[in-house]
């Protein structure tokens, strides 16, 4: 499983979907994700009890359809759910601290430009996301958009690294992201907000 759970990456939390998230997983399971990422940020996301209701009932949909759980960025919520790994950003806890306490967990981490990679203790991870790829509206807070060429410089200084794109990818520019020698793709509003989930999900 090096690198193959990455290839159509669902990153979600209950502000992205236009109506319930279990249904928006429940179509994405079905149109063949390989990865989900429980992301609950932003204005309006749910906090507290609200946040690990939902976090259980999606952990439990994609541990019955054996896909990987992934939390985004909270090692509180990591554990509470009992996820299958947590992805991280330069800024959240370090890499170091997450993999001395839970050895056997999947671990992502965010890189944006070549001084972050170089920064970055790679061998510790599991899997690089590299991004944005291209222009986004889904996160306000976007590092400058850097490219597909960026997942060709991360593959040729890394070769063994899984490497997942993330940042505006849709069925109209994602082959470019795996033609650059990403192992997948990790799309948030494609998926979130499609009429056809199952339909652009085939077409990633």
């Amino acid at each position: 499983m090096k690198g193959e759970y990455l290839r159509k990456y669902l990153v979600m939390g209950s502000r992205n979907c236009d109506y319930d998230p279990l249904l928006v997983l429940d179509k994405a399971i079905l149109g063949g994700i390989t990865c989900f990422q429980y992301r609950e940020k932003g204005e309006g996301a749910l906090k507290g009890e609200a946040m690990y209701s939902l976090g259980h009932k999606l952990r439990r949909k994609c541990a019955e359809a054996d896909i990987p759980f992934i939390v985004n960025d909270d090692v509180e919520l990591f554990g509470a759910l009992n996820a299958d790994g947590i992805h991280v950003g330069q800024s959240d806890q370090s890499v170091e601290e997450i993999r001395a306490k839970y050895p056997n967990t999947i671990i992502g981490l965010s890189v944006s430009n070549r001084k972050e990679l170089d920064q970055s203790p790679v061998q510790l991870v599991d899997y690089l996301g590299a991004g944005p790829m291209f222009a986004t509206t889904t996160k306000k807070d976007t590092k400058e958009v850097i490219g597909p060429e960026w997942v060709k410089e991360v593959k040729h200084l890394y070769p063994d690294v899984p490497v997942v794109g993330i940042g505006g990818i849709g069925p109209e520019n994602s082959e470019r992201v795996i033609k650059a020698g990403a192992d997948g793709v990790a799309v948030i509003s494609a998926i979130t907000k499609a009429k056809d989930i199952s339909a652009v999900i085939k077409s990633l």
